[in-house]
């Protein structure tokens, strides 16, 4: 190469995952030092939804959901099987955890203790992203202050005794899903890392000489779609406004603490249930925009699998991701290059853009009071950047290949046959209920019971959450008992929907039509047609719900929605309460067979037979057969994207019911 200024050796490239977990702690493990033997050289951890919402297996809220979309990690027997073989201290793990994330990382750091490693060399990262629970993803648990109180907890315990761990990971990438601009991702990010930052120096545990350490420890994480020259400069605005925000609002001077650090997964809400060999492009697309920029190149990445938009990836799948990692870093020249686009007035341009755009929205939301208050106001933005986004695919002028253009294709031999996706055994629930009985069994009692006294304790006064956690898990309290404590404490939240009472129909010939229809009905039945549109069980992915609530009151439905995390027998009660018309289930975790079956048979218990009953979500074709043979009416999936003609089907479900007898 000789002395080329703009070559170099090759750069060491970055980190390699998947993001996986799936059963049991057992399989999941299994999964691990598989994609580990395979090169990749990070993990990137999936927790099931009741630990994601620290609840034990056995839970109520838990039945159908344990091990669906990640792995169900309980207590510390859990964790030891789920690194069975892997030594911590060599290892760089990330693990998607929000409101149970001090738990997590305690768990995690008395794994290192009884593996003999030195708590200073742990290196990974703890998501603890609560605000984007609230705007997007929903596996919040505690209100907002209490929330914030245990993110700077953690922050400031884990500077002085893990400092190679990143205790917060400020996660955007769920922004992007719920419909976020460039602009509102970048804002709405790095408002939430300036809102941490200020609870911990309001905290008062960091001295002010030490808080550039603390700047220096947060990363993000990041979503990269498919407009990929878009998503470069917003990589690249996100490294030039972090630095800006470290030397203005915090002093920060080190070079290196002003380093943007992040790890991406690509987009998933991007990827098509039609022709979903298309993906592998996508995914490609998206990959390339975080690490052709060598001055905004992410540190960590994760590809999903081709077939997610179809249910839960094999392990085949998987490594076609990964390879395609492997194939970028090692078989290109991309990493011996300074970076490719400084000096390109295009890409110098849309970037500035974007930074003044975003700082625009930071200005609002300074003026709101910061991120905190402004939960509302950001999540009604996000819903309605949502609608452009789906109407925008709906009318056309957002193109999708396989969607919405050039629909004409062959049958994939890729997605047919019976083991095209993977599915999670029933039986895994029952036995992994069955091994958290036995570890309460053979746990000492009383050893717990103190110890949960002592988090209680820590909680109320104010202490930091930390060390009483660490003792706790040693003690044996399971994520469960963990939860209730702080509850108890803390008490509960429900986030905001951010769906609009009355939302403008600009005209849309479509909408239009079926509003006629909705009001030619609504008369015949005597009342406006009402709606009743749930949320079951644990799964937060409101995206979808609440841009059908939004387009059935835009045609002039009553739809009620109160948001997520219901009961079968609490959405069955709204429909009693409402004199519902039709009730429909939104279900993303695959868990969407237990729940329509219960609430079908609550339904009935209660004299509901005569109210159609819908299901939509991310549903194989053997499970929609299975969901219309136990009475449900209609079953929705993300090949149903025309939203407008959906809310026409349910208008003619609800005339069949109850006008035609």
């Amino acid at each position: 190469m000789g002395n080329k200024a703009y070559q170099h050796a090759a750069d060491r490239p970055w980190i390699f995952r998947t993001y996986s977990g799936h059963s049991t702690a057992e399989k999941s493990n299994a999964l691990y030092r598989s994609n580990l033997a395979k090169g990749q050289t990070g993990l990137s951890i999936a927790f099931d939804l009741p630990t994601q919402t620290a609840y034990d297996s056995d839970h109520i809220l838990a039945k159908g959901e344990v091990g669906k979309v990640g792995v169900p990690v309980g207590h510390l027997g859990d964790m030891r099987t789920l690194f069975d073989g892997i030594e911590v201290a060599q290892m760089n793990t990330s693990m998607t955890i929000n409101a149970p994330a001090s738990y997590m990382l305690a768990l995690y750091v008395a794994l290192a203790d009884e593996q003999g490693a030195d708590r200073n060399v742990l290196m990974g990262t703890t998501q603890n992203d609560i605000i984007k629970e609230y705007l997007s993803r929903g596996t919040y648990v505690f209100p907002p202050g209490p929330s914030m109180r245990l993110i700077s907890d953690m922050v400031s315990w884990c500077y002085t005794e893990t400092p190679k761990w990143n205790p917060l990971n400020v996660c955007s990438y769920h922004l992007q899903e719920a419909g976020a601009t460039p602009e509102q991702e970048l804002a709405y990010a790095l408002a939430t890392a300036c809102a941490v930052l200020d609870a911990v120096k309001a905290g008062g545990q960091v001295p002010e000489e030490d808080f550039e350490t603390v700047f220096a420890r947060i990363s993000f994480f990041v979503n990269a779609g498919v407009r990929f020259v878009t998503e470069l400069c917003k990589m690249r605005a996100f490294v030039d406004l972090w630095e800006e925000i470290g030397r203005e609002r915090y002093g920060v001077k080190s070079e290196k603490a002003l380093r943007f650090r992040y790890g991406v997964q690509v987009n998933s809400l991007g990827l098509t249930e039609q022709q979903p060999e298309n993906n592998v492009y996508r995914i490609l697309l998206e990959a390339m925009a975080v690490t052709l920029s060598k001055r905004a190149r992410c540190r960590a990445l994760q590809l999903p699998a081709w077939n997610e938009a179809l249910g839960l990836p094999r392990p085949w799948d998987q490594q076609w991701s990964l390879r395609m990692q492997q194939i970028m870093a090692f078989e290109t020249d991309l990493l011996e290059y300074e970076d490719l686009f400084d000096g390109s007035h295009v890409v110098e341009a849309k970037t500035d853009e974007l930074k003044e755009g975003a700082r625009a929205q930071l200005d609002e939301i300074d003026e709101m009071g910061g991120a905190v208050n402004s939960v509302e106001f950001m999540k009604e933005q996000l819903v309605a950047s949502q609608k452009e986004r789906v109407m925008g695919i709906e009318g056309g002028d957002q193109k999708v290949i396989g969607v919405n253009a050039f629909t004409a294709t062959e049958p994939s031999p890729l997605a047919t046959g019976d083991d095209a996706i993977m599915t999670v055994d029933p039986a895994e629930e029952y036995a992994q209920i069955e091994r958290l009985r036995q570890w309460r069994k053979d746990r000492d009692s009383l050893a717990c019971g103190r110890a949960i006294a002592a988090l209680k304790e820590a909680a109320s006064e104010g202490q930091n959450i930390m060390p009483k956690t660490i003792e706790a898990v040693k003690a044996g309290v399971t994520i469960g008992e963990w939860g209730e404590t702080l509850r108890e404490v803390f008490g509960e939240y429900r986030g905001p929907t951010g769906v609009s009472v009355v939302i403008a129909t600009d005209g849309d010939e479509d909408i239009e039509k079926v509003k006629a229809d909705v009001e030619k009905v609504s008369e015949l039945l005597g009342r406006t047609l009402t709606y009743v549109l749930g949320k079951p069980g644990l799964d937060g992915h409101s995206n979808g719900a609440e841009q059908i609530a939004t387009r059935g009151r835009a045609c002039g439905m009553k739809v009620i929605y109160e948001g997520i995390r219901f009961t079968p027998e609490e959405i069955v009660q709204q429909a009693i309460d409402n004199d519902a018309h039709i009730v429909g289930l939104s279900v993303l975790s695959g868990s969407h067979l237990d729940l329509a079956r219960e609430t079908a048979r609550v339904m009935r218990e209660k004299g509901l037979d005569n109210i159609p009953l819908v299901v939509g979500g991310i549903i194989p074709n053997e499970d929609a057969m299975a969901l219309k043979q136990m009475g449900i009416k209609r079953v929705y999936t993300p090949k149903d994207f025309q939203i407008t003609d959906l809310m026409g089907d349910i208008v003619e479900l609800v005339s069949d019911a109850h006008l035609k007898k």
